[in-house]
């Protein structure tokens, strides 16, 4: 354990534990559009700033992945702190204004935002799906393909590749502006454009995953198909 100060509170936090975790243990709320509790923290919005003290001499951090260390001061509501919230969203605001989750943070923090009603869904580049899809289901059919030598775009984007795929959902899940979209249609599953087959439980009938995401678990755990084609409710 260390021994930190969150806004003048002193607590004890975990080794290797993040100020954003420590932070929301105590109610303090912090802004995230980036962030999920099983996932690597990117720091890509840049929305949850801090301020730290480090060394006698306070400074801007991302909470989420700036680690407690003994001693250290933190600051989540100063004025420096609120500005570098302020611009951040502002950015976001400036790149996807038509997209309803930045604007409503926008507006949160202190950003004129238009009035018009406006429900986008933009991909705001926050890598959540990208992280979920390595991290958790470890099948990686999503990666970012960034501007560089040898790459001919004009803007970062989200890659995705289909014979990777297995329909699981789980980018769908976490993706915070609803960019990615999962649909349902009869017996199918329709995500990134690529159309799953469901799979019927054996036991009550009813469509509960794609074939493909049961066959991967089937070749990665060795657990029979016979098995994985029961629904959680009937087994």
């Amino acid at each position: 354990m260390v021994n930190i100060i969150i806004d003048g509170r002193k607590i004890k936090a975990k080794e290797g534990s993040t100020i954003l975790k420590n932070a929301r243990e105590l109610k303090i709320d912090i802004p995230t559009l980036c962030h999920h509790d099983e996932l690597t923290p990117a720091a890509a919005c840049r929305l949850c700033a801090v301020e730290v003290k480090t060394n006698g001499k306070w400074k801007i951090t991302a909470s989420c992945d700036t680690v407690a260390e003994q001693g250290m001061e933190i600051k989540t509501d100063s004025d420096k702190v609120k500005e570098n919230r302020r611009l951040a969203a502002q950015l976001l605001y400036y790149k996807y204004p038509s997209t309803a989750v930045v604007r409503d943070m926008a507006r949160r923090l202190g950003v004129e935002v238009s009035d018009e009603k406006i429900d986008g869904h933009d991909c705001i580049l926050c890598g959540l799906c990208v992280r979920a899809c390595g991290e958790v289901v470890d099948v990686s059919a999503l990666r970012f393909r960034d501007r560089g030598p040898g790459r001919d775009i004009d803007e970062p984007e989200i890659e995705f590749d289909p014979a990777l795929c297995i329909g699981c959902g789980a980018c769908a899940y976490v993706c915070p502006t609803g960019y990615v979209k999962m649909e349902s249609v009869d017996n199918k599953r329709i995500i990134w454009d690529k159309v799953f087959k469901m799979q019927a439980c054996s036991v009550c009938g009813s469509y509960f995953a794609p074939l493909d995401q049961l066959e991967y678990i089937n070749k990665k755990t060795g657990a029979p198909l016979s098995r994985l084609s029961i629904c959680m409710s009937c087994r």
